[in-house]
């Protein structure tokens, strides 16, 4: 699939799934106009959006994702030049790690969020610890850092969707295959970037598509079938994905699948 096309399937289609998760998360920590946050992973910056609809200031970093990150800016510096790091009044985007952004623009950040939900794929984690480490020192001691990660495979309707993943892609018996999410996996994480649980909450994210087409499309734009269309062929997945759909559409056409995901909140050292 072209790259910018999954981008956009991502930003239009996938991402709004996870608004009940921003906005709970956000509800809880109390973001507002004095919040200054630090999204790692800010992808194509929809989490960043509702932050600053709050009238929170934010800076998001995105590495090795550039499609994403280009339709960040698209929604939040749409005036912004052409610069690797690029700023406007309240929002900072930068293509990068939390390092490139200098220690001024970290140090002013009291809450973090690495809102790309873990827990679902064989070593989706490699790395996120290895981030937050980096970024802790950063942005001092006692600030909040949020993760976030797929709920329960019972609780989780998309799991049985997921499973195809697995299934195709078992020939390649890699990295990236579809695996039910593990009742620790956002501690362990915490743990390995050193920073102190702080609290969690489990929040409802049904995913509601206008129809299988759309349904898809959004799926295919998280990555998690990648390994599945490089074991296989993309033919092979969509075939297998349109009738793992078929139990949640519904009588109009449309799409629905309740799905539970959780957070955690922890904190620097």
């Amino acid at each position: 699939m072209d790259p910018w096309a999954r981008a956009r399937d991502w930003a239009e289609i996938q991402e709004r799934m996870l608004v009940p998760l921003y906005e709970a998360v956000y509800e809880r920590l109390e973001v507002g106009s004095s919040t200054r946050l630090l999204g790692l992973g800010c992808g194509s910056g929809l989490a960043l959006l509702m932050a600053a609809a709050r009238g929170a200031s934010v800076t998001g970093v995105q590495a090795r994702a550039p499609e994403r990150l280009a339709l960040a800016r698209e929604r939040l510096l749409p005036e912004a030049g052409g610069t690797r790091t690029r700023v406007r009044a309240g929002v900072r985007l930068t293509d990068g790690e939390p390092a490139d952004l200098g220690d001024a623009a970290t140090a002013a950040c009291d809450l973090v969020t690495a809102f790309e939900p873990i827990g679902c794929v064989a070593d989706d984690s490699d790395g996120l610890a290895e981030s937050l480490a980096a970024a802790a020192p950063l942005v001092g001691r006692g600030v909040p850092v949020v993760l976030a990660g797929w709920g329960p495979p019972e609780r989780c309707a998309t799991s049985s969707v997921l499973r195809v993943a697995t299934k195709l892609a078992d020939p390649l018996r890699g990295a990236g295959r579809w695996r039910p999410a593990l009742r620790d996996d956002l501690e362990e994480v915490a743990q390995r970037a050193g920073l102190r649980p702080d609290g969690s909450g489990r929040v409802a994210c049904p995913f509601g598509y206008a129809d299988v087409d759309n349904a898809v499309r959004g799926l295919l734009s998280t990555g998690l079938f990648d390994a599945a269309v490089a074991a296989t062929d993309q033919e092979q997945v969509d075939k297998e994905v349109r009738e793992a759909l078929h139990p949640y559409r519904r009588g109009d056409g449309t799409v629905w699948m309740p799905n539970v995901f959780r957070y955690l909140i922890a904190r620097t050292a």
